[in-house]
């Protein structure tokens, strides 16, 4: 796992507690210090998890163990294991030279906006999750499709610039979020797993892509504007688990 952030220590300690050999590639003996109070709390939110789940069946976490064959004293050994393991690999294993990789994931965030034109240029800063603008346009949105549209989702901020009369929309060719960015950067690809492409847009579920009715219903919303793309034209492609999502570049190696 590149990284001991918020994200990538939980990915570490759930590998970890699944039975991988995991380590956590670190840049210096300060992201040892930023990492270990992390993986200390994660520690701490499994074992009380887990305690938990002994005792009352509608605490039950999906992904520590499956209810038939719940063993409470086998679950927290795995806890016990996997700190272990994920201190030892912290501490000893985080300037090792990373010569070879099998596969790669990107984690980053599933949600906010970043807008390119035909040529790759960003049109304008990217607009995080946090960015608390766009509860004009989640309201109008979840109106529209009769499904609650959060106002950190991708569309949000999209659908905001478009009623701001932000003149950067009329040039857009691709809108994604900061995990798409990563991986289109490091592989040319502009696709996203089905988790992180539900932040932007939503998901049928029986189609396992974006909701065509409600894209169609965007389309509808703002054909009066007379942009030269439609929406479907500017997303990501959406991808399920497994399904191949390209290989490192030349370019992206050299990021």
């Amino acid at each position: 796992v590149a990284g001991g952030g918020v994200l990538g220590s939980q990915i570490a300690f759930q590998a970890a507690y699944c039975g991988f050999n995991v380590t956590i590639w670190l840049r210096s003996e300060g992201s040892i210090g930023r990492t270990q109070p992390k993986i200390d709390h994660l520690k701490e939110t499994y074992t009380e998890a887990i305690e938990k789940m002994a005792e009352d069946k509608n605490a039950w976490c999906a992904g520590l163990a499956d209810e038939d064959t719940f063993d409470k004293e086998a679950c927290l050994k795995k806890v016990e294991d996997a700190y272990a393991n994920l201190k030892k690999d912290v501490a000893d294993k985080y300037d090792v030279k990373l010569t070879k990789v099998a596969a790669l994931g990107f984690s980053a965030m599933m949600h906010g906006y970043l807008a390119f034109d035909k040529d790759g240029n960003l049109l304008v800063p990217f607009r995080t999750w946090r960015n608390s603008t766009t509860g004009p346009a989640a309201a109008e949105l979840s109106q529209l499709f009769s499904y609650n549209i959060p106002e950190r989702w991708s569309i949000s901020h999209l659908y905001q610039a478009i009623l701001n009369g932000e003149d950067h929309v009329k040039d857009l060719a691709f809108f994604t979020t900061l995990a798409g960015y990563i991986h289109w950067r490091m592989t040319g690809r502009k696709v996203l797993g089905i988790g992180d492409a539900s932040g932007m847009f939503p998901i049928d579920i029986q189609t396992k892509d974006f909701d065509e009715r409600m894209i169609g219903q965007f389309d509808q919303l703002v054909a009066d504007r007379g942009y030269g793309w439609k929406l479907r034209q500017i997303m990501p492609k959406v991808l399920l688990a497994g399904e191949d999502a390209g290989t490192m570049t030349e370019e992206g190696a050299a990021l």
